[in-house]
């Protein structure tokens, strides 16, 4: 994959920008994303898995701004959606719905509406109770519904427990002991037509060992249909490939390949590919402004313009994200900093204990930002969202406006009276 941000003359630039300048255009706090990274990481991925029939579907809730889901669908990219405002976006940005898989584990009877109005090339049904109220809706449309049935494999993805979605304990899909049951009734109905099987079994997957253990239980069971008399189109696999953050050694996507091709080997069955972070993750930041230091007896405070509610990772998870001086011109003496920002909670931080060369009004760039950064950004403490950015080359372009305060507000009603 291609490295998006480097330093030039003591300068972190994006592509050939630096982020400086971009942040002397576009304010701060602000994202900033490559599109020549994102590109290549989907290229990749898909030239590794080329010598099977696949379908890339690119996990919208990674990031969904419509720039991004446009670049996708340029290059070719299915979507893998999980909210009707999700598919609306696609559609929007210029996506195809044949190529998109509608996940969720709660989808309304209006969502499942949409999908099937709009024609999406698979639902991924997680709950007998949503069989039954999808085929009342395709009835009612008068249409066949394709769908693919997510089977919960209970294999440790060995990830954070909130991001792991392959247990027993968890919430997604159904039991796969079940499954042969399950899928013998969605052959039988007249409104459903069986196309593949889905199995994710978490995100920020840094062994492959746990996904090939999934995988195999999933093909036994694909074999074991097929026996039955059901045969699938496509295998969905998930997605969940993880990134470097601070020293994880993710596999690359060669490596992830050809595990994948090999289980693969000999079958007819399409692979479908859900991944998010892996495409977007390590191509964007999040960057900054020191508008304060606060140095104390027990601990030093960088203040930022940004917030928890503009990067939510590490309060939730309490994730890593590297941060790096934007200039490394001149700098003063290097402490250990909490980064901090403006939100009225102690868990509002970036990142805590860092080492860096620190000066009021010096920017910073929060690394690894393009996936999961402004799609969990929320306006808690009445804050704007922070503008996104994409830069191509030397050139950059604004692809969403800072919000305005007017803006958070233009919704609500005052009382009557």
């Amino acid at each position: 994959m291609t490295s998006a941000f480097v330093r030039r003359g003591g300068q972190l630039h994006a592509d050939q920008l630096s982020l400086a300048e971009i942040a002397a255009v576009y304010g701060t706090p602000c994202y900033v994303y490559s599109r020549t990274a994102i590109e290549s990481a989907w290229q990749e991925l898909d030239t590794a898995l080329a010598p099977h029939p696949h379908q890339i579907c690119y996990a919208v809730k990674a990031n969904s701004n419509l720039a991004v889901l446009d670049l996708m669908a340029r290059m070719g990219s299915g979507f893998d959606v999980v909210s009707g405002g999700e598919l609306a976006r696609v559609i929007a940005a210029g996506g195809d719905p044949a190529r998109v898989v509608f996940s969720g584990v709660a989808k309304t009877d209006k969502e499942l509406e949409q999908a099937l109005t709009v024609g999406v090339g698979c639902i991924n049904l997680e709950s007998v109770s949503e069989i039954g109220r999808l085929e009342r809706i395709a009835s009612d449309l008068g249409v066949t519904a394709p769908v693919a049935l997510r089977v919960n494999p209970d294999v440790d993805p060995r990830t954070h427990p909130y991001i792991s979605t392959g247990l027993k304990e968890n919430k997604f899909g159904v039991d796969i002991a079940t499954a042969t049951e399950i899928y013998a009734r969605i052959a039988s109905s007249p409104q459903l037509s069986p196309k593949g099987i889905d199995c994710h079994i978490g995100s920020q997957l840094t062994d492959l060992e746990p996904l090939v253990d999934a995988i195999s239980r999933v093909l036994a069971l694909v074999d074991q249909l097929r026996a039955d008399g059901i045969d699938l189109d496509h295998i969905d696999i998930g997605g969940g490939l993880g990134i470097r953050y601070q020293d994880e050694q993710p596999p690359s996507f060669d490596e992830y390949a050809q595990q994948i091709l090999t289980l693969f080997n000999g079958r007819k069955e399409a692979i479908v590919v859900e991944p998010g972070r892996s495409m977007v993750g390590n191509a964007g930041v999040l960057v900054t402004q020191v508008i304060g230091l606060k140095p104390g007896v027990e601990k030093n405070f960088a203040l930022v313009d940004a917030a928890m509610n503009d990067l939510l990772r590490p309060a939730l998870y309490n994730a890593w994200h590297d941060i790096e001086p934007v200039s490394t011109d001149s700098p003063p003496a290097t402490m250990a900093w909490d980064i901090v920002g403006p939100v009225c909670e102690t868990g509002d931080f970036l990142g805590q204990e860092r080492q860096l060369a620190l000066q009021e009004g010096d920017l910073l760039a929060v690394m690894s930002c393009g996936a999961y950064g402004f799609t969990m950004a929320s306006n808690y403490n009445s804050r704007p969202r922070p503008a996104e950015v994409m830069v191509a080359g030397d050139a950059h372009y604004l692809i969403r406006k800072r919000e305005t305060v007017e803006q958070l507000f233009e919704l609500e009603c005052g009382l009557p009276g």
